[in-house]
C-alpha cells in the first residue's frame, strides 16, 4: 500500500524531475570492498536520515574516481579510526551513482546516538562553498525514495544533516543550507520524543582525527588537519590518492 502511494505522490508532484526513478547501484562487490569485520542489524524501518559531505575524499565525476574514493574511505575507517566498515550506509558519486557502503540493514558508524535509527548518505565531495551537481544530489534523493518504498526508511522520517547531532561542519554549509528546503528536513532533533539510548559501540572508540596527538598519516595519502570549525573532517589530501 505504502508503495503505490509513493507511486501516486511522485507522479503528481515531482513530474519531469524523475526522483522516483531508481538511481544506478554499485554494489560493494562491484567497487572492491573489504568484508566488515563486525556486522549489527538495524531495526526497520529506521525513522532518520542522515546526509554527509565527505569532505575528504574530493568530489569524484566518474566510476573509476569514485570507487577510488570509497576504497579509500573504508581503509581510513577501518585502520585510523578502528570501525568495522566505512562508516556510511550510502555513498553519491559524482557520477550520480549510489555505492554501497554498509547497505540498508547494517547499522553505520556516521552520527552519534543516531547510527542505530538511521541511514546515513555521504555525498562525495566538499560542498563546504559550493552545491553538489542537481544530478548527484538527485540520486539522493531517489536512494531516500527507494528506502521508503522497499521499507527501510519509514515514511514519516526525518531528515537531518550531519552537524545537527555533533559539532561538526558536515555536511558543508552549502549543502546545509541546501537540505533544509529538502522533504521531511527538521531543524530540531534533539527536540523529538526520542528514547534514551546508549552511545554506538563504534561512537565509543576515539577518532583519530579528532586526537591532536594521532597519526593521520597513511602510505597512500597526506591527510593535514581540519580547523577547529569542523573537527571529526580531516581536512584536504596534499596528493590525489590511488
Amino acid at each position: 500500500m505504502i508503495s503505490y502511494i509513493l507511486v501516486i505522490l511522485c507522479y503528481f508532484t515531482v513530474a519531469n524531475s524523475f526522483v522516483c526513478t531508481d538511481p544506478e547501484i554499485v554494489t560493494r562487490d562491484e567497487w572492491g570492498a573489504k568484508p566488515p569485520t563486525d556486522v549489527e542489524n538495524l531495526t526497520l524501518p529506521v525513522p532518520y536520515v542522515v546526509i554527509h559531505h565527505s569532505y575528504i575524499p574530493a568530489a569524484c565525476s566518474t566510476k573509476e574516481e569514485c570507487i577510488n574514493d570509497m576504497q579509500w574511505m573504508q581503509k581510513y575507517h577501518q585502520q585510523n579510526n578502528s570501525w568495522c566498515d566505512i562508516g556510511y550506509n550510502f555513498a553519491v558519486g559524482g557520477d550520480n551513482r549510489i555505492y554501497v557502503g554498509r547497505g540498508w540493514t547494517a547499522v553505520g558508524a556516521h552520527a552519534p546516538r543516531y547510527n542505530s535509527r538511521s541511514i546515513g548518505i555521504v555525498l562525495i565531495g566538499d560542498w563546504t562553498d559550493i552545491l553538489p551537481p542537481e544530478s548527484q544530489m538527485l540520486a539522493a534523493k531517489q536512494l531516500i525514495n527507494m528506502g521508503i518504498r522497499d521499507g527501510y526508511i519509514s515514511e514519516n522520517y526525518k531528515l537531518i544533516g550531519h552537524r545537527q547531532v555533533r559539532e561538526t561542519a558536515c555536511p558543508g554549509e552549502a549543502l546545509y543550507k541546501e537540505i533544509q528546503m529538502w522533504p521531511h528536513w527538521i531543524p530540531n532533533p534533539d527536540e523529538e520524543v526520542i528514547p534514551v539510548v546508549p552511545l554506538d559501540k563504534e561512537d565509543l572508540k576515539p577518532d583519530p582525527r579528532e586526537d591532536p596527538d594521532a597519526s593521520l598519516a597513511s602510505e597512500d595519502n597526506e591527510i593535514k588537519r581540519h580547523s577547529s570549525t569542523d573537527k571529526d573532517e580531516s581536512t584536504s589530501r596534499s596528493i590525489k590518492h590511488t
